[in-house]
């Protein structure tokens, strides 16, 4: 019997002879052959089995310590934290897998989001061994983790420069790629970008080095790697919105029009490509459509603000009245708390005629928008229509102070000579 007649079961999923296997080779006695089979349980994502291997090996070899923090990984992957811990807790300090139990600890804090005792297990396992790489990138990865990009940076270009391409199965300058972009630090994460690339063009690669293209301002690049992209995989729906707005970046809306109008046929639930496609409409002036897009995302998301802010201004700029009270009549009274809504609410109830009703509107909306000159000059001038002259003054104080519009200062003064 050998390693291949488990993987053989494995690929068929027979799991009875799988447990056959497993009683037959713990008859012979050969625990090599366990054990090797168990690592190739877990690979396979046949954690509960591996885990019954490791409690028979246990059971022949009870102070083995390697097969304690075997046993643990994969109870803590079962969901038994309390016997893994128990285990772990077993591997004293003299023996050479202690720095093992302590790197699985560190996994295990990490996991219930405790972090800082997760960065305190690594660094004691980075004392016993400070030029050990595994534990090293360990602690690189709960830098980044913690959102501590330089450090870890730091370290993953260590362990790069050092000719550690890969560890644990990652690719290190897909880590420094990766730490990079999260710093906001993108230019530096290009080169890394790029030798992904040379070597395989996947299309988590391709997106993230088209994410820093564009943060970097190189939107040009950023559209050639998303086209590579969505004929690659045409249902990575995250691409349409980055092309668009790369396109949108190099001034041409009607490309981003169309690439937001494509990932909307291939998802047509994403709230937020329907919301870009909206706001191209309205650059490239087709209003319809804008309402379209607009309302949809809407649908999708009644508190979606960004889209209920940018139908607002649509029916308010062509005095869609009946509209735009009818969508702000809607709006929860955490919603309405938004200055610009009330605004608007107070520009159509003005326009219907509704004064009282605007007054309210208008008088919430200052609180808000005082750094505001286009809504201080309309607050200004419904008051004095009101007949709220000391109200109104106080607004256009407000206004000649942003801006000193040649009017409302003409204004002031002919206030100060009728004072002399």
């Amino acid at each position: 019997m050998q390693l291949h007649d488990f993987e053989k079961a494995v690929l068929d999923g027979d799991i009875g002879l799988l447990n056959d296997l497993i009683d037959r080779v713990e008859k012979t006695g050969d625990f090599d052959l366990l054990y090797e089979a168990a690592g190739l349980l877990v690979d396979y994502g046949y954690v509960g089995q591996a885990d019954h291997i490791y409690e028979i090996l246990i059971a022949y070899m009870p102070d083995e310590p390697q097969l304690k923090i075997d046993r643990a990984n994969t109870l803590m992957e079962l969901g038994d934290e309390d016997d893994a811990l128990l285990l772990l807790s077993e591997v004293t300090q003299d023996q050479e897998e202690y720095t093992q139990a302590l790197l699985a600890l560190a996994d295990y804090y990490q996991m219930i989001g405790m972090a800082e005792a997760a960065v305190g297990k690594v660094k004691e396992a980075l004392s016993r061994s400070p030029h050990e790489p595994v534990i090293r990138f360990a602690y690189a990865e709960l830098l980044l983790d913690a959102g501590r990009y330089l450090e870890a940076a730091k370290l993953y270009t260590e362990l790069y420069n050092e000719g550690h391409n890969e560890i644990a199965s990652i690719m290190i300058p897909l880590r420094l790629a990766e730490t990079y972009s999260a710093g906001a630090a993108y230019e530096e994460a290009l080169p890394y970008y790029e030798k992904l690339l040379k070597d395989e063009q996947l299309p988590d690669t391709l997106f993230g080095a088209a994410f820093a293209y564009y943060q970097s301002s190189q939107p040009e690049k950023s559209v050639q790697l998303l086209e590579q992209l969505i004929e690659m995989d045409p249902d990575y729906f995250s691409a349409y919105m980055l092309a668009g707005q790369a396109q949108s970046q190099l001034g041409d809306d009607e490309q981003a029009y169309g690439l937001f109008e494509q990932g909307i046929k291939r998802d047509e639930f994403d709230k937020e490509l329907r919301l870009s496609a909206g706001k191209s409409a309205l650059k490239l002036g087709i209003p319809l459509e804008a309402e379209e897009h607009l309302q949809h995302a809407i649908a999708l998301d009644p508190e979606y603000i960004d889209a209920i802010v940018t139908l607002a201004s649509l029916y308010n700029q062509q005095e869609e009245d009946e509209k735009l009270l009818s969508l702000l009549t809607e709006m929860n009274e955490e919603q309405m708390d938004i200055p610009l809504l009330s605004a608007f609410k107070a520009y159509a109830l003005e326009r219907e005629e509704q004064y009282a009703h605007a007054y309210v509107s208008y008088s919430k909306a200052y609180v808000g928008m005082k750094d505001d000159p286009s809504f201080l000059d309309k607050y200004a001038r419904f008051l004095l229509d009101e007949g709220k002259r000391d109200e109104a003054i106080e607004v256009v104080r407000t206004l000649v102070i942003l801006e000193q519009p040649e009017e409302w200062t003409a204004f002031l003064e002919t206030l100060n000579d009728e004072e002399v």
